[in-house]
């Protein structure tokens, strides 16, 4: 890589993308990686010729087939974004979530026609992996089928060499330019200078994708027992580490991924021959599509049919927060499992209050005094925190040997369960703020807890109030399976709109990104904190980054069971038989128990039996996300595409959902569905519009008299005299479905009444 001040090319064999513009400022450094200029320490101190070095860079490489694109870098970054999941969607057993046509294979017959994803290879771009971890074992692995063209490599570097490198993980790289511009040398306390993993969040995605099943696995304290797999188990794994610690932070706090880096890696990932990238990764704030290197990179993937997932951000629930918004990556949501760690806590006057909890520890089967935080702190604590547990606040002769009842608010939950056990407290219950309502953070506290709802550490007060010797005692946490609602939306997944291109619906889906248990580092702490000495093999993380691997790993057996179907083809399928209800037929709510929305589930919750077998595909290709491009005055991100005078609207991009912004009148929409299900078939179209607008198909009979088939339709949307659930200067959400009596093909709507 050749270091100079402040720009990113990456290159691909037969890609030609160049942007360069005569109005670029200039800036303080530039970084050219895998580009054929020749390598002199001229350019490293000729800041005050930035516009000669533009121009020389341009002239060199804009006729250079290897170079795929020259990007000014910018001070925005990108974060990480942090047993019973598989089966839960139905993939392992015959009792997961399911509505709908079975499918024509049966739900044991998925895995098994796949091979389990085998030699299929998912490219991991995030903090690395633990290479011991039994969920990256090669036994009984075959070696790589010279067929598959592999080109990777086993990058060496501390604590890792090529050993580390098997049939299962076949290739690891690391990617560190970037990051040392922006922070200097890699502290070798904080993180390892090679694809190790110190951090748990890259092994954790990976092994969630795809790996290997292995039985007997439990999170400390022995909860969520069973059997470990990812939803590929015999697919490959190409791990490229392209996030780093934060330095002088905790690793709580997340970790830094640099533009440069990540583009570097999905350029290698790309060369190298994967045929998944997923990526757990997003930016705090919407990014523009010629800005978003990410989307910039997984263009280049889309142009090799190499479908990128991504997670769509924690930023939530505020609305138009999602990250990875262009409609050739595949944007993921995050949800709950029918899984829950309660830890009942029962009080003095024989009330039983529902907590959960993944603390380890275990009170004695006895009575504790019980005292709310607030009622024994130090004098001088502010009183807007007395109730929050803050280090150094509680009383230890208030506290000792007595069950404390904190709040959530300032402060990490965990610092407040140490602050408990420092003076001297032998449990903790933690009541939410009347912010959080009914979500409950299960934590891996250092004492015996259980986390309680608004309400319920409303009612704890009340009876604390009541009586002069309040007393209690936490029940050990149990798993619990079949725990109704399920799936509900994480509150901290981020929602649509999509700012970027409104009529873009995102985010595309949803999965399991709560409390999910995958391997971890054993460089790392179940917390993450640097107080926390534990060490795990497997651990719960939560996140759309949980969620992400979950869609990736259901795409690579798609991708083995259809090796012909092009990335928009296995977006779509996955789509199209997504499920809008729980466990209980209703419709998907939220974490406080609303409806939600195709803002925040997108299609609905993926269903990977059902995906295999769709019955109707939307496709689209490489030129067709040109064109969109088109649409929006976005010309330079292939050089060797022209747009037309007249492009297509962008609403009209093949996609299996639609926005529209701002309905003033009639829209029609156009779409092209392909038959891959029954030779002859018929299918009939139906709606369920937004409350205030009127929807229909023309036509609304589709025929197919054979397989590959396409067929064109328009969808005319206009709005009708409001009725009284009808809003105004608000999105309305709806649904239309083509059906032919066994597949339902079904796509969500969002239109914004004026």
């Amino acid at each position: 890589m050749l270091n100079l001040p402040f720009f990113t090319a990456t290159s691909t064999a037969s890609m030609a993308l160049l942007q360069c513009s005569p109005q670029m400022k200039p800036p303080s450094s530039l970084v050219i990686s895998n580009t054929l200029l020749p390598h002199s320490p001229f350019f490293s101190f000729l800041s005050w010729g930035y516009y000669i070095i533009l121009f020389l860079v341009c002239l060199l490489t804009t006729e250079m087939e290897e170079v795929v694109s020259v990007f000014p870098t910018r001070s925005r970054n990108y974060s990480l974004q942090t047993t019973r999941s598989w089966e839960f969607v139905g993939l392992n057993e015959e009792e997961g979530l399911s509505s709908g046509h079975e499918s024509n294979m049966g739900r044991e017959d998925l895995l098994a026609k796949a091979s389990y994803g085998k030699d299929v290879i998912i490219g991991v771009l995030d903090s690395g992996v633990w290479p011991e971890s039994a969920s990256f074992s090669d036994e009984g692995m075959e070696p790589i089928p010279e067929s598959k063209s592999w080109k990777g490599i086993c990058q060496e570097g501390v604590a890792f060499n090529s050993s580390h490198c098997n049939r299962k993980i076949i290739g690891a790289r690391y990617y560190v330019k970037g990051f040392e511009h922006e922070k200097g040398t890699v502290n070798a306390t904080e993180d390892y200078l090679s694809p190790r993993d110190m951090d748990g969040h890259g092994s954790h995605t990976a092994s969630t994708a795809a790996g290997r099943q292995v039985p007997d696995v439990a999170a400390l304290g022995g909860l969520a027992r069973g059997t470990a797999s990812g939803g590929a188990p015999l697919a490959r794994l190409a791990i490229y580490k392209v996030c780093w610690a934060i330095p002088n932070q905790s690793k709580a706090d997340g970790n830094l991924c640099m533009f440069e880096d990540i583009l570097a890696g999905i350029d290698d990932a790309i060369a190298d021959g994967v045929d998944i990238i997923s990526i757990s990764i997003g930016t705090s704030d919407p990014v523009p599509y010629e800005e978003d290197y990410l989307a910039v990179g997984a263009l280049h993937a889309a142009k090799r049919n190499i479908l990128v997932v991504c997670s769509a951000g924690n930023n939530g629930p505020a609305p138009g927060t999602l990250s990875n918004p262009a409609p050739w990556l595949m944007t993921v949501g995050a949800s709950s499992l029918d899984r829950a760690f309660l830890a009942p806590v029962m009080l003095g006057n024989g009330r039983e209050i529902m907590g959960q909890t993944v603390a380890p520890d275990k009170l004695e089967n006895e009575m504790y005094p019980l005292v709310y935080a607030g009622d024994a702190v130090f004098p001088d604590v502010p009183q807007n925190s007395t109730g929050q547990c803050l280090p150094g606040s509680l009383n230890p002769d208030m506290v000792k040997g007595k069950i404390v009842v904190c709040m959530r608010g300032a402060g990490r939950r965990l610092d407040k369960g140490l602050e408990v056990k420092r003076a001297g407290g032998v449990g903790l219950i933690l009541g939410n703020a009347e912010a959080n309502g009914n979500r409950l953070s299960c934590d891996p506290h250092f004492l015996p807890a259980s986390a309680v709802s608004y309400n319920d550490a409303t009612k704890i007060l009340e009876y604390i109030r009541s009586t002069e010797n309040p007393m209690a005692t936490i029940s050990p946490a149990q798993t619990v399976m079949h725990y109704k609602p399920a799936p509900f939306m994480a509150g901290f997944t981020s929602q649509g709109p999509n700012v970027i291109d409104l009529n873009i619906l995102k985010p595309d889906i949803t999965a399991p990104g709560i409390q999910i248990l995958a391997a971890w580092s054993e460089a790392s702490s179940p917390t993450k904190l640097e107080y926390d000495h534990r060490i795990v093999k497997y651990n719960f993380d939560s996140g759309t980054s949980m969620a992400c691997p979950h869609v990736s790993g259901a795409a690579a057996l798609l991708k083995a069971i259809h090796p012909d179907w092009s990335v928009a083809a296995i977006r779509s399928a996955l789509m199209t038989t997504a499920r809008i209800t729980n466990n209980l037929d209703q419709l998907i709510r939220d974490e406080v128990g609303n409806t939600a929305t195709p803002f925040q589930y997108g299609a609905g919750h993926f269903q990977p039996i059902k995906a295999a077998d769709p019955g109707l595909i939307y496709d689209a290709s490489y030129d067709d996300y040109l064109l969109y491009l088109c649409s929006l005055g976005l010309n330079k991100l292939d050089s060797t595409f022209k747009c037309p005078e007249d492009p297509p609207s962008p609403v009209n991009l093949n996609y299996p959902s639609f926005a529209i912004p701002n309905l003033n009148g009639t829209v029609t929409i156009t779409r092209t569905v392909t038959n891959v299900g029954s030779s002859n078939s018929k299918y009939y179209f139906s709606v369920k519009p937004p409350p205030g607008v009127h929807v229909k198909a023309s036509p609304s009979i589709l025929f197919f008299d054979h397989i590959g088939q396409k067929q064109s339709f328009s969808i005319t949307v206009s709005p009708k005299d409001f009725g009284p659930i009808a809003k105004r200067s608000a999105y309305g959400f709806g649904f239309y479905t083509w059906t032919d009596g066994f597949y339902r093909v079904r796509s969500p709507m969002a239109v914004y009444l004026p």
